[in-house]
């Protein structure tokens, strides 16, 4: 049988890798052999409109679709392994997509400028997401990541224009930098406990982006992440944040409001620059831990917090109420200005936040002390007259306090 024909003049049968199909072939048929679909093997064929693959395929090679124009349907088969950079890039009447749960990585620019893309079902069991995989895929509007993935790679979903939703499951790590970059219908993100790292850019222009959820765990987050995301309004930074890149919240123009805690001294003055409505950080749970200490009766912390901190910088806080830094931080004066201002907000916030760790710390050893107590009076068979208990007491020794202690 000639490789190029078949019973039906318009059917081109592919036989083995490395044949190269003619570009104007209308339908394409897989000898029953054929587990490979060489690079560059239907580059440009216009005319083409469906694929359908044989169980027998494992691999499709680079390229190997790229331009297929009026390509409109595909059909992936379970067995299929690899699908290799650009197989189906400017594939641009492609509308549905499902990928084999044999597939355990989607490679670099694979399905990049598909236009007509609307429906993606990502299997489980699929672990990476390259580079520019679904760049411009301007029709599609909502992802599940399913739980095998680890990595979302950089620019894989950059100007996805009508992506509205998107599911991040627990057992994704990282989300690589431009990852999400001009979703401009993207409204809500909510990460999974799982996640460790926010890459630089990677939700930058999401100016539907309304609503982020950090989660406890993050540790990092890169440079310009949210910039421009126009229609964030509140956002929490989790304790376990360590790094924090510059501008990672600039031309936010409606936040508000943003809640931290021990994050606060990672913070740069030029995170929040140009967020004009911006009004103030605030440290609740700092707040809740200063005023049940002084609530204990330690009072002298509250007179070094009002005289040493708050009248000396530009943190505000009143006893029981919110410890807070105002906007005016971040908009007075010079850069180099409000860099010195800043650089004094976090001296000072260090600080407190050691003050409260240094009387926690005592606090709970008093407790220990008295567990202690109360637990050899506990061992005791006979009653424990009340002027014998003081024979009971157990102290912490000096040196353990001492240990301790002197690290905060």
């Amino acid at each position: 049988m000639s490789s190029n024909t078949s019973d039906n003049d318009d059917v081109f049968e592919y036989i083995r890798n490395g044949q190269r199909a003619p570009k104007d072939v209308v339908s394409v048929r897989f000898h029953p052999s054929v587990t490979k679909v060489g690079s560059d093997a239907f580059e440009e064929c216009t005319l083409l409109t469906s694929i359908t693959f044989p169980s027998s395929m494992v691999e499709i090679g680079p390229a190997a679709f790229c331009r297929c124009r009026k390509l409109k349907e595909v059909v992936l088969n379970e067995g299929l392994k690899i699908i290799g950079d650009n197989s189906f890039n400017a594939c641009s009447s492609l509308e549905i997509i499902k990928i084999p749960s044999t597939v355990t990585d989607i490679s670099d620019g694979v399905f990049n400028k598909c236009s007509s893309l609307n429906q993606l079902v990502l299997n489980e069991g699929l672990e990476k997401i390259g580079m520019f995989a679904f760049n411009e895929c301007i029709s599609l509007q909502s992802i599940n990541i399913p739980s095998s993935m680890t990595v979302i790679g950089r620019y894989a979903f950059i100007h996805c224009k009508k992506l509205r939703e998107v599911v991040l499951n627990h057992g994704l790590e990282k989300i690589g930098a431009q990852a999400f970059y001009g979703c401009k219908s993207l409204q809500s993100i909510i990460l999974p406990s799982s996640v460790d790292e926010i890459g630089a850019y990677a939700f930058w222009s999401c100016n539907s982006l309304k609503e982020i959820v950090l989660n406890e765990g993050l540790q990092v987050i890169g440079e310009e992440a949210f910039t421009k995301c126009t229609s964030l309004e509140s956002i929490t930074i989790p304790c376990s944040v360590k790094k924090i890149g510059r501008f990672t919240f600039r031309s936010c123009t409606s936040l508000r409001e943003v809640v931290c805690s021990e994050v606060l001294p990672m913070i740069e003055p030029t995170t929040f620059d140009g967020c004009h409505l911006f009004g103030r950080i605030t440290s609740p749970n700092i707040s809740t831990r200063l005023d049940s200490i002084i609530r204990a009766g330690q009072v002298d912390v509250q007179n070094k917090v009002q005289q040493q901190c708050i009248n000396r910088c530009d943190i505000e806080w009143e006893r029981g109420g919110t410890i807070y830094i105002p906007a005016e931080v971040y908009t007075r004066g010079s850069d180099t200005r409000r860099r010195e201002c800043w650089n004094s907000v976090q001296r000072h916030f260090c600080r407190i936040v050691k003050w409260i760790e240094y009387y926690e710390i005592k606090e709970a050893t008093t407790l220990f002390e008295l567990a202690l107590w109360k637990a050899k009076i506990d061992q005791e068979e006979d009653d424990i007259y009340t002027h014998d208990r003081a024979a009971y007491r157990v102290d912490v020794p000096g040196p353990v306090k001492d240990t301790i202690t002197q690290y905060l």
